[in-house]
């Protein structure tokens, strides 16, 4: 099939713009007739466009907030009873984000050819995580769409809340970072050989933070060919280890014992394990099923690896509880909740509870991390600052001494 870029005018008269797969430009025609849509032109998306399209897809990915707004309208109009093809016509007319309006206008495709929400939603890894899919998948089995796309749209907003208010912890940190190492740079090429040279005329000695600044000095200055390959070599190979999956969970692994971050990682992980166990649990999703949901989505390589183990003995029959009580990462807080939850019967809600609870958690050590970074990044500073000071200082001290 090729691609036909079209305009045309919808049942309520409004102009619209989009692009349909196609064996020609009178099927294409024919499709969007079907749709309701009178074409007034239909041409095949060029080489040119599709080059510019697949730009703009990767300068302007589907973000979170695109799909709790598609949801939101979805399950809307699912309530009002819309008929599902009208459901996503309008919401292909409606969607601003070329990547997602291009998804939705396939998935009236697959609908109209048979395929169940949950079939086309599959199809579309890049839009709709495993999540998502399995909880469309529970709504359809039990005719409780709308309802389960409340509690999903519940779970992506919280699962955005908590990324963003990580990415805001952390971004600070990063940006000094970066000015740190460039002012390092400045100091060492520009400021330091200056001094150096006045001070070699002058035979005065150079102490020992003045070499090793004239050492890393020379390095840049004359091998700077290794210090770029060597960097590049560095990049290189931890771009492809990092996609392996032993790369992966190396990389997650250490991150989990740094102080302060690994924490708030762990604990941002157990409320989205919580939130989302409940969810699913809730809308008739087997359990062996959810844990193979959460490692997919949980967001951490290491912690993906024990829900696979935890997974494993489910299969054996032991309940939830126990296998997570060996399993690392779980705080003995969630593995009671959880053995009071299959107790009483109301895991669900217990795990509701504990999401809760580590929603506080993250917000403290969210807090917790952003006022302990402050000082930490102020000592960078000053060791840099001081080291560069003591570099050039102490040569002055001595050509002081000598003129005396």
């Amino acid at each position: 099939m090729a691609k036909f870029a079209y305009v045309a005018i919808s049942e309520s008269g409004t102009k619209v713009t989009g692009v349909v797969d196609a064996d020609s430009t009178a099927a294409a025609t024919t499709l969007l007739n079907q749709r309701g849509y009178i074409p007034s032109k239909v041409t095949p998306e060029s080489a040119s466009t599709g080059i510019i399209g697949r730009i703009n897809d990767a300068v302007t990915p589907i973000k979170p907030w695109d799909i709790i707004l598609f949801s939101k309208q979805l399950g809307t109009m699912l309530k009002a009873g819309v008929p599902i093809v009208k459901i996503f016509q309008i919401l292909e007319n409606q969607t601003d984000n070329r990547k997602l309006k291009q998804v939705t206008a396939e998935i009236i495709q697959d609908i109209e050819q048979g395929l169940s929400l949950y079939e086309s939603f599959k199809k579309h890894p890049i839009a709709f995580s495993p999540l998502y899919c399995s909880m469309v998948q529970a709504g359809e089995a039990s005719g409780s769409l709308p309802e389960v796309l409340d509690r999903l749209i519940f779970v992506i907003e919280h699962e955005y809340k908590v990324r963003r208010d990580v990415k805001s912890a952390l971004a600070y940190p990063v940006i000094v970072v970066i000015f740190l190492f460039v002012a390092f740079m400045i100091l060492l090429t520009f400021v330091v050989p200056r001094f150096v040279s006045i001070f070699q005329r002058a035979k005065v000695e150079l102490p020992l933070p003045t070499r090793i600044c004239m050492i890393l000095y020379t390095f840049i200055f004359h091998y700077w060919y290794l210090a770029l390959g060597l960097t590049a070599a560095i990049i290189l190979f931890l771009s492809f280890y990092l996609r392996t999956e032993r790369g992966k969970y190396v990389r997650d692994y250490i991150l989990l014992r740094i102080p302060l971050i690994g924490p708030l990682f762990i604990k941002s992980a157990m409320s989205r394990f919580a939130a989302i166990f409940a969810i699913l649990q809730s809308s008739g999703v087997a359990v062996l099923e959810i844990f193979k949901i959460l490692s997919g989505t949980i967001g951490n390589y290491a912690i993906s690896t024990v829900f696979d183990r935890v997974a494993e003995r489910l299969r054996e029959g032991r309940g939830i509880s126990e296998p997570l009580k060996s399993a690392e990462y779980f705080p003995p807080m969630v593995v009671n909740m959880v053995a009071i939850g299959e107790e009483s019967g109301n895991l669900d809600e217990m795990l509701s509870e504990v999401s809760k609870h580590y929603d506080v958690e993250v917000e403290y050590a969210t807090h917790r991390l952003s006022t302990a970074l402050g000082p930490i990044l102020i000592i960078g500073l000053a060791v840099v600052v001081g080291f560069f000071a003591l570099a050039i200082y102490l040569p002055m001290w001595d050509l002081a001494k000598t003129i005396h």
